[in-house]
């Protein structure tokens, strides 16, 4: 069962931590439990600070895509919360530019654009096959960076 924004920041209240005020988000990372895991992983050792998603996943779902100062409330696999963070930064940009800064501030394999390029062609071909659309070079990614604000 999905958690509501509401049951979430009541759960962290009742924990003493205040979520900020704002545009609340639930973010969740990675498509399997073991990814999921390391990437937040990443993010609360400080190394992961960036992640990107496709623009065809958001019109797909019917949602807004992230803006700055938007406050997510990460959850993991399981949707049980896990921190808290703020959008610093948003940028729409086709797969084949993504740069080699971008990369690297996702956190993850080597830093390099060329592992980043083959590790998220792979994670969007599942994305493309579940939403019904054909990957493209050129497919709109949503490029966010991020602070985190609270560990929970």
């Amino acid at each position: 069962m999905n958690p509501t924004i509401e049951s979430l920041v009541e759960t962290l209240s009742q924990r003493g931590i205040k979520v900020p005020e704002g545009n609340r988000r639930i973010v969740g990372f990675g498509d399997s439990e073991a990814l999921s895991a390391e990437l937040i992983a990443l993010m609360l050792q400080g190394t992961k600070r960036g992640t990107c998603s496709m623009l065809w996943s958001w019109e797909f779902e019917g949602e807004a895509i992230p803006a700055v100062g938007d406050i997510g409330i990460v959850v993991d696999y399981f949707n049980r919360p896990v921190m808290i963070h703020r959008t610093t930064h948003v940028e729409i940009v086709p797969f084949n530019e993504v740069t080699a800064e971008f990369a690297a501030s996702e956190g993850e394999g080597d830093l390099s654009l060329a592992w980043w390029r083959k590790a998220h062609w792979e994670f969007f071909l599942r994305e493309c096959e579940r939403i019904g659309c054909t990957i493209d070079e050129t497919m709109p990614l949503v490029c966010e960076t991020f602070e985190v604000v609270e560990t929970c």
